[in-house]
């Protein structure tokens, strides 16, 4: 993901680190919205999301502390991805054996969520490019070999929390998160900032120009 910045902000080692975060948060952030938000207790939650890309799958941990200015607040220190290759779209020969794919990242996410928040802690599956461009027919076939290994995960899931999301909403997630890591997000729509995020298979344009029109 490239944030259309000044050149000179890449010499920022703030700025850096915020560009860091924002990888991290990428296709994640509003996903981890949703599984907070509603909770009002001050506590650590946790969320998972994997992202089923076109060159691998990546499962990420995220932990909030509680709910700022109607926002989460994330505990970046506490995030954790991990990265498996190749991505789901590489089992186009034996679609059954896709979900097999995940056991080493779901056991990755039983080291870093406690115990006992395994089972109140949702993991939702969010394929992008690589399977989209997968005929229908196949692609449920990897999702539902995908869904039998995360319904015996141990923790919270349901089937449609497994999914291929269109490119739009691609981009879109990826703004949330550049605008909630640089602290624009909820302010004036001149002031956030727009990104491009180049993908293995897909690139996505968006600004707050682009959601207003």
């Amino acid at each position: 993901m490239f944030i259309s910045r000044s050149p000179s902000s890449t010499h920022n080692p703030y700025r850096r680190c915020i560009w860091i975060s924002v990888s991290f948060l990428s296709l994640t952030f509003l996903l981890l919205y949703i599984v907070v938000s509603s909770r009002s207790s001050t506590s650590a939650r946790f969320g998972i999301v994997i992202d089923g890309g076109s060159s691998g799958t990546r499962i990420h941990i995220f932990s909030s502390k509680g709910i700022m200015g109607g926002f989460p607040l994330l505990d970046l220190k506490s995030m954790a991805v991990m990265r498996k290759t190749p991505g789901l779209s590489s089992y186009l020969g034996d679609p059954e054996l896709s979900g097999e794919s995940l056991v080493e990242l779901l056991e990755f996410a039983k080291e870093k969520v406690p115990n006992d928040w395994h089972k109140v802690t949702e993991v939702r599956l969010m394929a992008t490019a690589g399977l989209r461009m997968v005929e229908v027919g196949l692609r449920e076939r990897i999702l539902e070999s995908c869904r039998r290994v995360l319904r015996l995960s141990g923790f919270q899931f349901k089937d449609d929390w497994a999914t291929v999301i269109p490119g739009s909403d691609e981009g879109v997630y990826a703004w949330v998160a550049a605008n909630y890591a640089l602290g624009s997000l909820g302010s004036d729509p001149e002031n956030t900032t727009g990104i491009l995020e180049l993908g293995g298979a897909s690139t996505q344009v968006n600004s707050c120009s682009l959601f207003m029109t």
